[in-house]
């Protein structure tokens, strides 16, 4: 018997090794701007990989850049990492320009594919220009923070700090030759195939080697949350929200019991706010956004020959431009097409509603009994003859009616006041003539 378990046992121990030698390599995509819920997203993306004991983390990056807070933590999360992290800026065409450059050299190994480019990190806190000693404070302090973590990786700080002082980019060639990343590899075959049982020093000084022959990939996605917030958050989508809000809960609040525009109202605004806590919103332009909705109703009730309207679009269409202080990055700003693709239907909307509310209440009561004021009807029992009281038919009903004069059964006869259940009424001499909800409703 143990004859024949010997070959097996053989077998095992011979395969044991090659089981070992496929590691894990948990998979990060970053396809998007660098904000709070990307950098969330890789924090616990690397994470997860320590839990499990992976053997690395491929970070893909693709970004224009995006905020500084935001880059912060993620570089912090990739330079603590246990776990070897390797960022690849892929595929042909990608970018990790500004804080993505950031985010590319911290990483144990930093990779890029062929047609890649990466730089550009100088700091700009939005579209006006900085003041000189704030412009010099900023650059002083990415420069710095950038050599922190460079020369650590064995990288050239001084060429990398040209991405700040001079908003230099590089190719994946050129930054090959200047030293800033370790390799260009066209695949993620190709990269796993030249770093495998590659030695790299971390951060923290101690050596390591790396185990991607034949690792098996992990990918590891955003959650349905994640990805709803940066819906929520990219800069349009929540101009958008705050705008739609203030709408459906203007429309509430002018025509009460609609429902709907309240809780859809309510619901954007909601959301709009958690959009602006997330981002670097500006709360001046905020406050241009609620002056033109301010200018909108005085344009209902004045007359300002559309002066008022006119700088209400002007208001909130820069209140949008200037809603997120942010570096100029398009996919971090308002675009102009939509801030006066939605400027000028919602001063339409809220003009005309609040006229029409306003002319509404000056309307005669057209209910109740009070809509009975200035009816016409016609006598059915005589009024001021052997009794004082005689009977009216007026909207439809019977009604007892008193009158200073005789009048006679037939004739037509006009409500002027009531007292109770009692109508005053006169004569009616052919002049204005208020129609019954009867007749106004065609019956």
């Amino acid at each position: 018997m143990k004859k024949r378990l010997l070959p097996w046992l053989a077998l095992l121990w011979a395969l044991a090794p090659a089981r070992a030698a496929a590691g894990t390599v948990v998979e990060i995509r970053l396809n998007e701007i660098v904000h709070s819920v990307s950098a969330d997203y890789v924090r616990q993306g690397i994470e997860h990989a320590e839990r499990t004991n992976a053997d690395a983390v491929l970070v893909w990056i693709n970004t224009p850049g995006g905020l500084e807070t935001s880059m912060r933590e993620m570089v912090d999360a990739i330079t603590t990492a246990r776990v070897p992290v390797i960022v690849y800026v892929a595929p042909t065409g990608s970018r990790a320009a500004s804080a993505g450059f950031f985010i590319l050299l911290a990483a144990d190994v930093a990779v890029m594919a062929p047609g890649t480019t990466t730089g550009a990190s100088s700091p700009v806190m939005g579209p006006q220009e900085m003041p000189e000693t704030l412009k010099k404070k900023a650059f002083s302090d990415a420069a710095a923070y950038l050599r922190s973590f460079v020369s650590k990786r064995g990288r050239h700080p001084e060429v990398a700090e040209l991405a700040v002082t001079e908003a230099k980019s590089w190719t994946e060639q050129e930054a090959l030759q200047a030293g800033l990343i370790d390799a260009v590899c066209e695949s993620r075959e190709k990269l796993f195939e030249q770093f495998n049982e590659r030695e790299i020093k971390r951060f923290d000084g101690r050596t390591q080697k790396l185990a991607l022959a034949d690792a098996r990939v992990e990918p590891w996605e955003m959650t349905q949350r994640q990805r709803l917030l940066t819906r929520i958050i990219d800069p349009n989508i929540a101009f958008l929200l705050f705008v739609f809000g203030l709408l459906g809960l203007y429309i509430e609040v002018n025509h009460p019991g609609f429902i709907v525009p309240g809780v859809a109202g309510g619901i954007s605004m909601v959301l709009a706010l958690y959009a602006f806590h997330l981002l670097p919103v500006n709360y001046a332009a905020v406050l241009l956004i609620l002056l033109a909705v301010v200018f909108f109703i005085l344009e209902a009730m004045y007359t300002s020959h559309g002066v008022l309207a006119v700088g209400g679009v002007v208001s909130m269409v820069l209140g949008a431009l200037m809603l997120v202080e942010s570096p100029p990055i398009p996919e971090l700003r308002v675009r102009w097409e939509i801030a006066l693709a939605v400027a000028i239907p919602f001063a339409v909307i809220t003009v005309i509603l609040l006229r029409l509310v306003l002319k509404s209440r000056r309307w005669p009561v057209a209910s109740g009994r009070e809509g009975l004021l200035g009816q016409v009807g016609e006598v059915r029992q005589e009024i001021g003859g052997d009794a004082p009281k005689g009977l009216v038919m007026v909207a439809g009903e019977l009604w007892s009616a008193v009158a200073r004069a005789k009048i006679a059964v037939g004739q037509r006869v006009r409500v002027v006041s009531i007292e109770g259940l009692l109508l005053t009424v006169e004569p009616h001499s052919g002049g204005w003539d208020k129609p019954s909800p009867a007749k106004e409703s065609g019956q």
